[in-house]
């Protein structure tokens, strides 16, 4: 066990931890934090993910010690209920979500996505959110729901 300390949504946290702890497993456990989830456990459905460094990253797949004194963006330190992320507005919206399963991933990833391509078109959206499964089916809303965002984020 090693002293990790981790930096998430502008909070630092010091946590008594095997280096080797996927960082989904700090995240859930020991911060509490429900927006990322375990899904698959092998980084391929994107349920887990959170943001470091500006991109989208796996979390059950992430090591503590790889992330220490970084960013880390989670679902709950994109926006609040009373002020919302344009992405988490969106969604709402659009009413793009169903089971909520895969939210975590798909709005995460869809945010580092535009961050990094806010001119991208459909097809490269498309091409970005594919590595983000979902279990539910609202593909099309989700999709609508982040061109809706892309446009809010451009402003």
């Amino acid at each position: 066990m090693s002293a990790i300390t981790l930096k998430v949504n502008g909070s630092t946290h010091t946590l008594d931890l095997d280096p080797t702890t996927p960082l989904l497993y700090a995240l859930s456990d020991d911060l509490q934090l429900r927006g990322p989830k375990f899904g698959c456990g092998l980084g391929q459905c994107g349920a887990c993910t959170v943001i470091v460094r500006g991109q989208a990253v796996r979390s059950c797949i992430t090591p503590v010690e790889t992330v220490q004194g970084v960013e880390i963006t989670t679902l709950e330190g994109l926006g609040t209920v009373e002020k919302p992320h344009a992405i988490q507005k969106a969604f709402i919206e659009e009413q793009a979500a169903q089971c909520g399963f895969c939210l975590n991933g798909v709005i995460l990833t869809a945010k580092a996505f535009l961050d990094k391509n806010p001119k991208a078109n459909e097809k490269q959206i498309q091409e970005a959110m594919s590595r983000v499964l979902c279990r539910c089916f609202t593909h099309t809303r989700m999709l609508r729901a982040i061109g809706r965002a892309k446009q809010e984020m451009a402003r």
